[in-house]
């Protein structure tokens, strides 16, 4: 009996034990959680900038930023209802410098989005590791064909166009042109070299010279008078940044403006225009954008990028702009936790917000699916010069290497 009854007592010791022990599992996983939901709900969500502010392309880098900045300005601080810090840094175009903030936004500042990036050359060194690491990155920007085909990633999105797409609208405006002849300059790099494959992709004359530039290049004296010698019907040019401008000014210069008609891929933002006036009358650039876009969206972002910093907004800012309302669509489906990846991604793939640029939609490899237009650059009455929508060239218009996209 004594034992008998020490067993039953060892039992219901043993009982308690365990009830009292899972009554503190439940209290600790109470509050993991608590602490979880309080630190979430206390932290804003951490978004680097990785972007050029310097050099004489800086400004590219300036307007993706202030595009970002207007779309939570607009929010008090949020994106998608959810607190966000904007961290920023400046990549000097230089690929090493990018991976280099890359390291400090995920490791230090713990960072789970990263976007920005203007140049292709410094894409290629970050977003690969990047992405491989379960971080998102968005690209405002730089598109170049290796993301958007067999280098594609899950984790990887573009807000802007793959790098080719731009030029392949210049490629088929010229066709439709009639022009039999065009000599093409571009400066060697990745960027480069997929701006003229794009453009190659629809221009079918004859090309009568094709002359790849140094990266940052400022003088053109040597390239001006080959092209004079070869006398195209028309010169493409991909020179991005302050090498378009000092292009232009000293294209001008040489008396072939109004001779030799200059087509490029976002040649004339409103920026350059400023830096370059009279020089870039006349110029065709291809976009996906323009601030005359009569939509309620462009309408409001155009008005409110004015008045925020006293300028009209480029291509560039739209692009900014658009990104961060994309990246506040998923915010507001995860309720701002990322670390719910699957949903966050599922979320972006769906793009649901309104684009300044009217529809907007992504295709299988992250890339967006959009119409392309054709502008040109005119002298406007009340002084001062602007890009005029010319006519749509493509509608729907889907990159050439979703076929090779296998997301990882």
């Amino acid at each position: 009996m004594k034992q008998a009854g020490l067993r039953c007592c060892e039992h219901a010791a043993l009982t308690v034990n365990k009830q009292i022990m899972m009554k503190k599992t439940i209290v600790c996983i109470l509050a993991i959680v608590l602490n979880a939901v309080l630190t979430h709900a206390g932290e804003p969500v951490k978004i680097g900038m990785i972007t050029t502010l310097s050099t004489k392309a800086g400004y590219l880098g300036e307007e993706i930023r202030d595009g970002f900045k207007l779309a939570v300005t607009q929010e008090n601080g949020r994106l998608g209802g959810i607190p966000v810090q904007l961290l920023i840094g400046d990549d000097g175009r230089c690929p090493e410098k990018g991976r280099q903030l890359a390291e400090r936004f995920i490791k230090k500042e713990k960072a789970k989005i990263l976007t920005g990036i203007v140049f292709s050359n410094v894409a290629m060194a970050v977003v690969p590791k990047v992405v491989r690491q379960g971080i998102f990155f968005i690209s405002p920007n730089a598109g170049p064909s290796q993301l958007a085909g067999k280098g594609c990633h899950k984790n990887y999105f573009n807000v802007s166009w793959q790098t080719d797409n731009l030029s392949e609208v210049i490629g088929q405006y010229a066709m439709e042109q009639g022009y039999k002849n065009v000599y093409i300059i571009a400066p060697n790099y990745l960027a480069g070299k997929d701006n003229v494959a794009g453009f190659k992709r629809f221009y079918k004359g004859k090309i009568t010279g094709e002359v790849y530039t140094t990266l940052g290049q400022a003088d053109y004296a040597a390239e001006i008078a080959a092209l004079r010698s070869a006398a195209p019907d028309a010169v493409y040019f991909f020179l991005p940044g302050g090498m378009g401008i000092n292009f232009l000014k000293q294209y001008a210069r040489a008396g072939l403006t109004k001779k030799i008609p200059l087509l490029g891929p976002a040649a004339t933002d409103e920026r350059l225009l400023q830096a370059v006036g009279e020089a870039a009358v006349g110029v065709i650039n291809s976009s996906q954008w323009c601030a005359d876009f009569q939509t309620p969206a462009n309408a409001a972002f155009v008005d409110a990028f004015e008045k925020t910093y006293g300028r009209i907004p480029t291509l560039f800012a739209s692009q900014g702009y658009d990104t961060a309302r994309l990246i506040g669509s998923a915010l507001a489906a995860v309720g701002g936790d990322v670390s719910r990846m699957d949903e966050f991604r599922a979320a972006l793939e769906k793009a649901d917000f309104t684009s300044v640029r009217g529809a907007f939609r992504f295709g299988p490899n992250h890339f967006p699916i959009q119409d392309f237009y054709v502008r040109q650059v005119v002298k406007k009455q009340s002084g001062g010069y602007a890009n005029k929508l010319l006519k749509k060239v493509f509608n729907d218009h889907q990159d050439a290497y979703v076929g090779q996209c296998v997301h990882r």
